[in-house]
């Protein structure tokens, strides 16, 4: 896709977290330049901003999980989409954190019994923070073969697994947040030199919940066409725990997945979301407790832009 030197200007106005994945992901910048980019989140921008926030006691906001947005999960998932360095020292000690609080602090009855009582979306964002910041022990794989477990029949999750009456289809946001984590398992420690089976069955897990997106066209019922939820449309960052087009599509790009017809819909939704100026809005913001604000809701927002941009040039890669 062409993109006009004007957006990508503007675009490297901003944060260094927007700037680095602007050189990686539009302007294929070699990686000595992005990364010395990357390396700048952690001094200056939000990346440094929400570093500085952190507790004496390697939390932020006071709690792991809670309160919501500013608490240590929330606030490292916003840090692993910024794309800090992974070795950054206090990001590390704050996952350690999360896993040791939410899960335990090695394997064992009681670790497999809060894995198994715990919500799957917040599953899902333990092994993303966890395998993104460097945590390679026995935990990370009985997580990953949990997630294994849990599949729901048409493949993908859902955080009411348990609830009463049992629901019978998976969550769209449940199933992104599990899929993230399982995608950087994938990356970081199930590489194509691996040809483990545990590789093998979370590859496959990945196509099969994929395939229920498809089969929805990533925002519609499969049955009536209708739009499962209004706010799968509306464009929104940071999404927090939240499925939306976007971020579904972001999903799509990441792992370079074949062109498919299915996804035309939300192509073309995200085609009529462009601004007159080649922009894309922060359309929508996930209300309640933030450490300070990214983005105005209804203004150009660099986030929507830069992921919009970095799907349209995947989707139209093989167009001649």
């Amino acid at each position: 896709m062409q993109t006009s030197s004007e957006i990508i200007t503007w675009l490297l106005q901003g944060d260094p977290a927007i700037r680095w994945q602007t050189m990686r992901d539009l302007l294929g910048a070699p990686a000595d330049e992005w990364q010395a980019e990357q390396q700048r989140t952690l001094d200056s921008g939000w990346g440094a901003r929400f570093l500085s926030l952190q507790d004496a006691d390697g939390k932020w906001g006071g709690g792991i999980y809670s309160p919501k947005w500013i608490s240590t999960t929330y606030t490292l998932l916003t840090l692993c989409a910024f794309g800090i360095p992974r070795d950054c020292p206090a990001a590390q000690r704050g996952a350690k954190l999360v896993i040791d609080t939410l899960l335990g602090e090695q394997c064992g009855e009681s670790f497999d019994r809060k894995l198994a009582g715990c919500d799957r979306c917040i599953v899902g964002m333990v092994l993303q923070i966890a395998v993104y910041f460097g945590i390679a022990d026995a935990r990370i794989d009985a997580i990953v073969d949990n997630l294994l477990q849990e599949l729901m029949p048409d493949c993908g999750w859902n955080c009411r697994r348990h609830s009463r009456p049992k629901p019978h289809h998976s969550s769209f946001h449940t199933t992104l947040n599990v899929l993230e984590g399982l995608r950087e398992y994938i990356e970081r420690y199930a590489s194509e030199a691996d040809q483990s089976k545990r590789r093998a069955e979370v590859l496959l897990a990945e196509q099969n919940a994929l395939e229920l997106l498809l089969q929805h066209r990533l925002y519609k019922s499969d049955k009536t066409g209708e739009i499962i939820h209004p706010k799968f449309t509306l464009l929104s960052y940071p999404p927090r725990w939240h499925y939306d087009v976007l971020r579904g599509l972001d999903y799509f790009a990441r792992v370079n997945a074949p062109r498919d017809e299915r996804l035309q819909d939300a192509i073309d939704l995200l085609y009529s979301k462009r601004a007159d100026d080649g922009r894309w809005r922060l359309e929508y913001s996930y209300k309640s407790k933030i450490f300070f604000t990214l983005e105005t809701e209804g203004k150009p927002s660099r986030w929507n832009t830069l992921r919009a941009l970095r799907i349209l040039r995947w989707w139209e890669k093989d167009e001649a």
